[in-house]
């Protein structure tokens, strides 16, 4: 995510009373979750917003450069908020990378430049759990039995599971067309010229608006069944190159 930040008191509240709330009711088993979601959420956030900065500085955007944000150092990228959402519900967002459009320098247009930098950060988190499922099945298909079905082994299978669902969530969530999140950059930059400056006057009503639709569990609603089909289509798919291309050789 890019550009504009939610940070008001109302909302640090609802987090931290769902955060203890949340906290107060895990087991054993969910507390292992947790630790194992950590590291994931942690790797997810740093590359989105990273390539939020790294394209917008191929732009000519220096802008993140020179607030550090051209690193891949969690410090620099995490929301907290954002964070605890990733943490619990799979779905969140890192602490926007500050942009100035009027830097572009590419040769092609603003729009352009603005929508490929906001797009920059869900593609790198589909690409992300692109890469892991493969890695799942080659885990499962390579690794000794022995060690898969060892506790060690067990965890890093879990842990392969949530990076995957955690980036898919990522990815997915910031495509939704309302502000704060990339969607907004993407979906404003395709339409005309009044309906884009419609949407520039209106950013802090769509902000009110998307605050609403998410503390009423509503855009979870939405978005959670996308995640699990994006899940179970990437998997099957890949799933099948990956068992057609070792056919080949068995």
């Amino acid at each position: 995510m890019f550009g504009y930040n939610i940070n008001t008191r109302l909302v640090n509240t609802i987090i931290i009373l769902l955060f203890v709330w949340g906290l107060s009711r895990m087991d054993t088993e969910q507390w292992m979750q947790l630790l194992l979601t950590l590291p994931a959420v942690v790797i997810a956030i740093s590359c989105h917003e990273f390539a939020h900065a790294h394209r917008a500085v191929k732009y000519g955007d220096n802008t993140p450069r020179e607030e550090g944000r051209l690193t891949l150092n969690p410090v620099k990228h995490l929301d907290w908020m954002g964070f605890f959402l990733m943490v619990f519900t799979h779905i969140g967002w890192g602490r926007p990378v500050n942009i100035n459009p009027n830097n572009f320098s590419s040769g092609k247009s603003r729009a352009y430049c603005e929508m490929r930098v906001a797009l920059a950060g869900p593609l790198t988190n589909l690409c992300l759990a692109i890469v892991f499922i493969l890695i799942s099945y080659l885990y499962n298909i390579f690794v000794p039995k022995a060690f898969v079905s060892s506790a060690f082994g067990k965890s890093l299978s879990e842990f392969i599971s949530l990076f995957i669902i955690v980036n898919i969530g990522l990815g997915v969530f910031n495509l939704i067309p309302l502000p704060p999140l990339d969607g907004e950059k993407i979906f404003k930059n395709i339409l005309p010229f009044k309906a884009k400056q419609w949407l520039d006057e209106n950013t802090l009503t769509l902000q009110v608006i998307f605050m609403v639709l998410w503390i009423f569990g509503v855009l979870d609603v939405v978005v959670a069944p996308v995640i699990s089909y994006l899940y179970t289509w990437l998997s099957y798919g890949i799933g099948y190159v990956v068992y057609f291309i070792i056919g080949l050789f068995v």
